[in-house]
């Protein structure tokens, strides 16, 4: 590739050597046969197995893709926001290794971004029939009770913050992400409600989507912890946490 690429997809892993070659197979089979000009970044959470090998060995023949290391585990928020703040892309997203939103429907979000948004978020809920393979009962209960909470204590106006598949201008990822203090699994209302309070447009798009049982989060642990979270937004909107100025994050020279 020269110059800077078009657009940018980033991948938190953590632990994720069973699934990172498939995961990244896809993805550069998808952006040459669409002729995207793409970089896929990876971004290892500490992992303790082999998922940052089979990236680099992977790389060896794919230059699209390069890895960014966070030394120790950091937590999914924080892999994220490492990742987009690096990637050069004009717009900017990020996907979870598990592709639970197969890679072809980013053409969906990069399509509201050039009409406009600052922000494009996948959702489940907006059109239901596009989910292919559905989440367990429990599960499904378990985020629309989560998502109520969003609306009630945050305000936030979406059908679904959770979707692992969201795009961004790279200003609007320039702010939001310099303003993300949560690391790991309630990162994502946080950077949606960054949003509306910097006033950026927020477009929410219908995705295919099919449940991956090999989903590690702790419904016990993980969902108190989000809750935690929401008031920890809620406290740092009341301390002015995200009215700071955002730097301007220069590109290297390519």
């Amino acid at each position: 590739m020269t110059g800077y690429p078009a657009t940018s997809i980033v991948i938190p892993a953590y632990n994720e050597s069973a699934r990172i070659e498939a995961a990244l197979r896809e993805v550069v089979q998808c952006i040459r046969a669409q002729g995207w000009n793409t970089e896929v970044i990876v971004v290892n959470d500490g992992s303790t197995d082999t998922t940052a090998r089979q990236v680099l060995d992977f790389a060896i023949t794919a230059p699209e893709v390069r890895l960014i290391e966070n030394g120790v585990n950091r937590g999914k928020g924080y892999s994220v926001r490492n990742g987009l703040l690096q990637a050069q892309g004009e717009i900017v997203m990020f996907t979870d290794a598990d592709l639970s939103a197969p890679i072809a429907e980013a053409e969906r979000l990069f399509t509201a971004i050039r009409n406009g948004a600052d922000i494009a978020i996948g959702s489940r809920w907006l059109d239901r029939s596009r989910q292919v393979h559905r989440q367990p009962l429990y599960r499904q209960l378990f985020g629309r009770c989560f998502n109520l909470v969003t609306r009630l204590v945050m305000g936030l106006p979406f059908h679904d913050t959770q979707c692992g598949i969201k795009a961004f201008t790279r200003a609007a990822a320039q702010t939001v992400f310099q303003l993300q203090t949560i690391d790991r699994w309630g990162f994502d209302p946080e950077i949606l409600f960054i949003a509306i309070k910097r006033h950026l447009r927020v477009e929410e798009v219908s995705v295919t989507w099919g449940h991956d049982s090999r989903s590690r989060i702790s419904y016990l642990r993980d969902g108190l912890q989000m809750l935690r979270d929401v008031w920890i937004i809620r406290w740092n909107a009341l301390r002015g946490r995200y009215n700071g100025p955002i730097r301007s994050v220069e590109r290297p020279v390519t």
